[in-house]
């Protein structure tokens, strides 16, 4: 699986931002979703996850309520919705997947089979 993270960009707080990351291949609804970032000088930190199905969403908890992750297996894409975004939100934004077994989500990077070259959000105060 080869896996294309777009859509970063300069923004200041309080706006908003949608991350695509599309999938090749034709197994996408295989594997779950995951969503990690990396911020200067700090290791790579988990922000949100998705199931196979979508049925089932996982966030780190200073995105909770900002942040929506979502996918459409049709287009083997997996979106993440970025709302009210925070100077502290600025890092290089990954997608990885996960060739998971069930319909569920985790958020060790470890778990995770395939990742993105990244996608650079900034957030300006």
């Amino acid at each position: 699986v080869q896996l294309q993270a777009s859509g970063g960009g300069l923004v200041q707080a309080g706006d908003s931002l949608r991350l695509s990351c599309a999938a090749s291949g034709r197994t996408f609804s295989r594997y779950a979703m995951g969503w990690f970032r990396r911020a200067p000088g700090k290791e790579r930190e988990f922000v949100a996850a998705i199931s196979r199905s979508g049925g089932y969403t996982n966030y780190i908890d200073s995105v909770k309520g900002r942040f929506t992750v979502s996918r459409d297996n049709a287009k083997n894409t997996v979106y993440l919705q970025m709302n009210s975004l925070k100077p502290e939100d600025t890092a290089l934004y990954y997608c990885a997947a996960d060739r998971s077994y069930d319909d569920s989500t985790h958020r060790s990077a470890g778990g995770y089979d395939y990742w993105g070259q990244g996608t650079q959000v900034t957030v300006s105060s």
